[in-house]
Parts: structure tokens; sequence; C-alpha cells
């Protein structure tokens, strides 16, 4: 099995005076890592955005990398990017230092960041490839939009381009609300990670897993309050609360239905009969592909191998999607 974190390389590139939609200025870090090489025409770039909490490394985890870079990203014939979103990974994020006083940043920061990293920091003005899972995928569909001649294939998995209405919005406010109303957070001036920011992040997984898959794995209260334990003593080890915050605060000015007309390039959305985060039943998918000259809408069947909105980081699942799109757009 290839240790994909050993094969990548990681980088960091500095945008000076970075403005954010709310008018702050900051000097920000975007950091990525890549496989492969550019070659001389620069025409084999391919760009992969991560979901939120995560990171671009994301893509490297066996249960990704072995089946996208093995044959449909061959590293020997691509050159992929996967940079850390404003607020996530290594890139300018609150823990930084600046904590509670860190630009609020949106979906539409997160994308500038993208593409000045892409353009000014490693000379790449076109994509091969462009694909963003659940908040990337997100990002995908505003990408289509904000610079339509830039990817000569779009995919988005497991996302809508629609507002973030309802139950998905209910449930994130309730998870920032978690962290804010704990004594601890101190209005994000803590010195040690407050215990609301596990519950969050319990919440968080009951969001995203799989109705099939906790039913076979919790039959017992042991056997939930064990995982509960240990999805809190995870977060508060390797979360920060006001990065997470953060995070899920900045999906508040993702709106790209009205503007779907505006994507030129073939875009092909995989979704997950299972995922309730973008449910079925609403019939978002299919409305939004009325307004994609070239998209095409496709909901996976739950499988044994399904896992709700976390089958997004099993490729094998959804790749040979991937393959099929490359070849259509070859």
């Amino acid at each position: 099995m290839t240790d994909w974190k050993r094969e990548a390389e990681s980088g960091s590139h500095t945008i000076n005076g970075f403005r954010f939609d709310d008018g702050n200025r900051l000097d920000v870090t975007m950091a990525y890592h890549t496989l492969g090489s550019l070659t001389a025409d620069a025409d084999n770039a391919v760009m992969l955005l991560h979901g939120t909490t995560g990171s671009g490394q994301q893509f490297l985890q066996p249960s990704i990398g072995d089946f996208l870079f093995r044959s449909h990203l061959d590293m020997g014939r691509f050159f992929v990017i996967m940079p850390d979103a404003i607020g996530h990974g290594s890139s300018s994020r609150p823990s930084g230092g600046l904590g509670p006083d860190f630009p609020r940043y949106g979906y539409g920061d997160i994308v500038e960041g993208q593409y000045r990293l892409l353009v000014e920091g490693l000379g790449v003005e076109r994509l091969r490839l462009l694909l963003g899972t659940s908040m990337g995928g997100m990002q995908t569909w505003m990408w289509g939009e904000r610079y339509p001649a830039m990817a000569q294939a779009l995919m988005t998995v497991a996302s809508l381009p629609e507002r973030i209405t309802g139950r998905n919005l209910l449930w994130r406010r309730m998870l920032i609300h978690l962290i804010e109303s704990d004594p601890g957070y101190s209005d994000g001036h803590y010195d040690e990670q407050p215990a609301g920011l596990g519950h969050a992040m319990a919440l968080f997984q009951l969001m995203t897993g799989s109705s099939r898959q906790i039913a076979s794995d919790l039959r017992s209260i042991d056997a939930a309050d064990a995982q509960i334990g240990r999805t809190e003593a995870q977060a508060l080890d390797g979360e920060d609360a006001n990065d997470v915050i953060w995070e899920f605060d900045a999906s508040r000015d993702y709106d790209p239905a009205p503007e779907l007309h505006a994507i030129q390039a073939p875009l092909l959305a995989v979704n997950f009969e299972d995922d309730e985060l973008n449910p079925v039943e609403l019939g978002g998918l299919e409305q939004a592909m009325t307004s994609v000259s070239h998209g095409q809408g496709v909901t996976l069947p739950a499988g044994p191998k399904s896992r709700g909105h976390q089958t997004l980081h099993v490729a094998e699942v959804w790749c040979d999607y991937l393959a099929e799109l490359l070849a259509k757009t070859g």
C-alpha cells in the first residue's frame, strides 16, 4: 500500500494584505500538498478541495488516495494540488495566534484564497479538473461560476448548490451554540479547549454518519456512551474551538443557485442516497441541474460500503464516475 503522505510534497504561499469580504486585511498563508509534476505547457493540473474541519491531506488517506492516484489521477500524468482552505489545516486560522480576532471569513474568501494560491503561488492558470468533496464540493460550484473558463471539467461529491437552510442550518447553529454557551469558552479567550467542543463534534459525527451504520455499530447504551467518549476526547485533543466555530460559520455566504447558468465547463455532481446533509427527498440536485447547461447529477444508492455523508471518504464507491468524466472531457 502506497504511503501517499510520504509521496506528497508540501508547500505554502503567503498572500500579503489579503482582503476579506468583511473588509479586514491580513497576510494569509495558504498551505498545500502536491503529487506529480506540472508539464511545460501547464495543462495537467488538477485541484482537489476538502471538506469542513479537514485539510488537503484528506485525499492522501488510503481510502481515497489508493483509488485516485494509482489510476484515474496517476501522478505520472497529472499534477495534483491539494490546498488547505483558509481557516483549515496548516493555512492561516484563528488558532494561529489571533484567536477570536481572526477575520470571520466566508466561502467567498476561501475560494479567493484558493484562486490566488493557484495563479500567483503556483503559476497555474488552467485546470484539467477541479474536484471537491462536501465543503470543497460547495466551493467547486462557486468556482464554476466565478471562473467559468478556469477548469476543463468540474466534479462535486456530497454537496448541493443551494443556500444552507432548514435542518442543515439548524444543526450547524446548534454546533456553534454548544461551544459558545460553554462558560469555558470565555468568548474565545480560553486557556484549554472547552468541553462544548467535544459535544459539538459528537453532533457533527452524528449528522454526517450513516443511519444504517450507526444502527449496526451502536446496539447498547454502553456502546453509544463509549463512542461519545471517544469522539469528544479526540476533538478536545485535536481540534480548536475558535477554528471549529469559524469553519462552520463560514457557510453563511453560500448561495450559488442564482448563478448556476454561468457554469460553462462540464460538471458532474455525485451525491449519496443515505446522505442526510443533502437529503434526496427534497430534490435539490435534480432542480439544480436544470440550470447547468453541461451538468449531470448522479445519486448513488446506499450499499454495503456506504457511510452516509462520509461516503465521500470511500472513493471506491464514486471514483469510476471520475474516470468517465475525464474520458468525456479529454
